[in-house]
């Protein structure tokens, strides 16, 4: 958890450009490097959200979206992980990295109600959301991390 916690202070004193490759790499980390999960990898839907909030509720956005992931890792078994993240300069661009078990798994998710309702929310506070589909390369993660 230190090393993470420092990973994230050194990540957010970075440009967006390299707070995004940085953001991946970190995401990427957290991933179990064994034949197994290799094999899960080449299933699973990758993909970065980038979002830029209105200022004025963003207080109210990052409820709704912490409400999103927490109930959708709870209840669907193929929405992997969540990650999201705050650019430190400006904290209304927003980074979320998503990992589902595959695209079945994906279009599961954007059914229910619960990311229903998060999209209802946030329809009127978010400025703008580019959707990148990436693939994982490679992933390294300290034991009992």
């Amino acid at each position: 958890m230190v090393l993470l916690m420092k990973t994230v202070k050194i990540f957010c004193k970075l440009s967006p450009a390299k707070s995004l490759l940085r953001l991946a790499s970190l995401f990427i980390l957290t991933l179990v490097l064994n034949t197994k999960v290799m094999a899960q990898d080449k299933k699973q839907m990758v993909r970065l959200a980038k979002i830029k909030v209105d200022p004025l509720t963003l207080e109210n956005y990052n409820a709704a979206l912490k409400e999103q992931m927490t109930t959708a890792i709870r209840v669907e078994p193929g929405v992997l992980t969540y990650y999201a993240v705050a650019d430190k300069k400006d904290p209304t661009s927003i980074t979320i990295l998503e990992i589902y078990a595959d695209t079945t798994a994906y279009n599961l998710h954007t059914g229910t109600p619960h990311f229903k309702k998060y999209k209802e929310t946030v329809k009127d506070m978010v400025k703008s959301l580019e959707l990148v589909d990436v693939t994982i390369v490679g992933s390294a993660k300290k034991p009992g991390m």
